[in-house]
């Protein structure tokens, strides 16, 4: 059953955790929201949803992954493949918001992935390992 937090019309972020691969799956679970707001919006927009739904929930699969990298590259390996992840939600969600698809109220998952980027390259640039 979806949490019930998430369900409502506010598109706040509801907490930011500090443990990122927490964050991640919340923004996962907001990707899905989104993906499904958008079904409401037209063919055009669903057409897009699918690929927001496959970038939007990767990133933190991807990063979920990392942890059973086999080797330290192979963590920083899965670490940057999250971030490219996260670029293109963050790409594709810009595109939606120009496009008029999404709401003035989505703006929060907008800024959320932004954030989400900046901490996942600062995390790549420092070789993939929270400090």
């Amino acid at each position: 059953m979806p949490d019930a937090r998430l369900m409502a019309d506010d598109w706040r972020i509801p907490r930011k955790p500090y443990d990122l691969r927490e964050r991640l799956f919340q923004f996962a679970c907001i990707t899905v929201r989104v993906v499904e707001f958008l079904h409401t919006r037209g063919p055009v927009a669903t057409g897009l949803s699918y690929q927001l739904l496959k970038c939007g929930t990767s990133a933190g699969a991807n990063y979920e992954e990392g942890d059973d990298g086999s080797s330290d590259r192979d963590t920083l390996a899965k670490r940057k493949i999250s971030l490219r992840e996260m670029k293109e939600t963050r790409f594709r969600l810009r595109v939606l918001r120009h496009c008029g698809y999404l709401i003035p109220d989505q703006q929060p998952v907008i800024d959320e992935s932004d954030e989400l980027v900046r901490i996942l390259a600062t995390l790549v640039r420092n070789g993939g390992e929270p400090r």
